[in-house]
């Protein structure tokens, strides 16, 4: 900057010029900084806000995890195949206690013959059966709570297993036993079948729903029209029918088709399953026994 002096033209009464005052002097000025500046080295880290995942998205949806699992998915493989081992261990005990009564209602005489007598037995175990039945299916909360889940189950479990030991007392012994090697056959074969194929059978329980209603209506029929041939012709749709519902509830549980059970749901799989067979070996009970006669 010039130090030279600056003048100012101003009226003296004389008409002369006057030297201006002199300004502040001009000192240097610093150097400004060059972008990006430094940051103080005392600076915070950037905290992440609560109730946000720090960084960009997406972030996942939360899930219907329960606390035991965290970190788990219910389609992890490890969860999947023991929800599988729990169902079938489940079912197992069932079907012991089911066959283990109708084992003693067949062969021993004095049992088969109070069942025999005593038909309101009958009613009282299907009240228990239905009752346990509607609240297992209906009150989702219920069943997923231990150890009332176990509880009503091992209630319906017992109320049916007296129905269908009831049921097998009014058969032939040879009858009963056929109809438990066919059921088995039966079942093994399509659990099997279920496991192994690769065709959706979810995606047909809307059908087959339809199909139950129908095969209601037709018992309803049978009540008026007693006939050989009629009950036969039932009791085989029936079976057929319930055998493909063994076939759906067994992908269900397997977790790899279009519809699948989640692995609170245990119990409800093994009631299904349970149902299933119950049905099956009944209808096949009343096809051996209306054909022997």
């Amino acid at each position: 900057m010039s130090h030279e002096k600056s003048f100012l033209v101003t009226s003296d009464g004389f008409g002369g010029q006057q030297p201006a005052p002199p300004g502040p002097p001009a000192y240097p000025q610093p150097p400004y900084p060059v972008a990006p500046y430094p940051q103080p080295q005392f600076a915070p880290a950037p905290y992440p806000q609560p109730g946000f995942a720090p960084g960009p998205g997406p972030y996942p949806a939360a899930g219907p995890y329960p606390p035991d699992f965290p970190s788990a998915h219910w389609d992890d493989k490890s969860v999947r195949q023991a929800f599988i081992r729990k169902v079938f261990l489940v079912l197992t005990l069932q079907l012991t206690v089911t066959f283990a009564f109708v084992t003693v209602f067949t062969f021993v005489k004095g049992v088969r013959g109070f069942v025999q007598r005593n038909v309101w037995t009958y009613y009282v175990s299907y009240a228990v059966f239905f009752v346990s039945l509607i609240v297992l299916s209906c009150c989702g909360d219920f069943r997923r709570k231990h150890p009332w889940n176990l509880v009503s189950l091992s209630i319906l479990t017992v109320s049916l297993s007296y129905m269908v030991g009831m049921i097998a007392s009014f058969y032939d012994t040879e009858a009963v036993i056929m109809a438990v090697g066919i059921t088995v056959v039966v079942c093994f074969t399509v659990v099997i079948f279920s496991l192994q194929t690769k065709y959706d059978f979810t995606s047909c329980r809307g059908v087959l729903i339809i199909c139950l209603v129908v095969l209601i209506l037709f018992s309803i029929l049978c009540i008026f029209i007693r006939n050989r041939i009629v009950d036969i012709v039932y009791a085989s749709l029936g079976a057929l029918l319930f055998t493909c519902f063994l076939a759906v509830d067994t992908q269900l549980i397997l977790g790899n088709k279009q519809l699948a059970l989640s692995p609170e749901e245990y119990i409800f799989a093994a009631l299904n399953l349970y149902t299933d067979i119950i049905n099956i070996f009944l209808y096949i009970l009343a096809i051996i026994g209306r054909a022997k006669e």
